[in-house]
């Protein structure tokens, strides 16, 4: 009697790491960094991220650099480049609000980067077309977000010059006239 199954075929973008960058040694490397600790009696959890970056200044920088080795993983492993700059974007944002003393490190806690690059890189690898897609959208997002951040300051140094003029020179500077 033959038996009935077919090998399981697998594309090579699907293929597991050896070594370091295999699945198991990356989450356990997320679980370390993001959620190793638990506080009693809580469902609040933090991990070596969270307390280095206790640590003003240099504790922000080597978790983001601690976290890159994640998203090393997933370059190597040939997961898609949107990804991968998404992965490090999670990254930029915890490490710029981790920045913040006490706010950040509760931001930091409460984000947990590596458990979503993590996430990123095992979902971008059994679908590829789900996750690039909501990583286009990620970053498109985070694109306009950065564009309102930018175009407030500018519009308040307009506003104040504008308020300076009137009171100064008696002179309303109407801002259609420059463009």
């Amino acid at each position: 009697m033959q038996p009935s199954a077919q090998p399981e075929i697998l594309s090579p973008r699907v293929k597991r790491a050896k070594g370091l960058f295999d699945d198991e040694n990356l989450d356990i490397l997320a679980h370390i960094l993001d959620d190793v600790i638990r506080i009693p009696g809580t469902s609040i959890r933090f991990g070596l991220d969270g307390l280095i970056g206790l640590i003003p200044g240099f504790g922000d920088v080597l978790g983001g650099l601690a976290s890159c080795v994640i998203v090393f993983a997933a370059w190597a492993r040939g997961v898609p480049y949107v990804t991968v700059t998404r992965m490090v974007a999670n990254i930029g944002i915890e490490v710029l609000f981790g920045a913040i003393p006490i706010v950040g490190d509760m931001f930091d806690i409460a984000w947990r980067a590596n458990r979503r690059n993590y996430a990123l890189l095992v979902g971008s690898l059994e679908e590829p077309r789900k996750h690039t897609l909501r990583s286009w959208l990620f970053l498109l997002g985070l694109c306009v977000v950065l564009f309102f951040l930018m175009l407030i300051p500018m519009l308040v140094v307009a506003w104040i010059a504008n308020t300076l003029f009137h009171q100064v020179f008696g002179v309303n500077v109407h801002f259609r006239t420059w463009f």
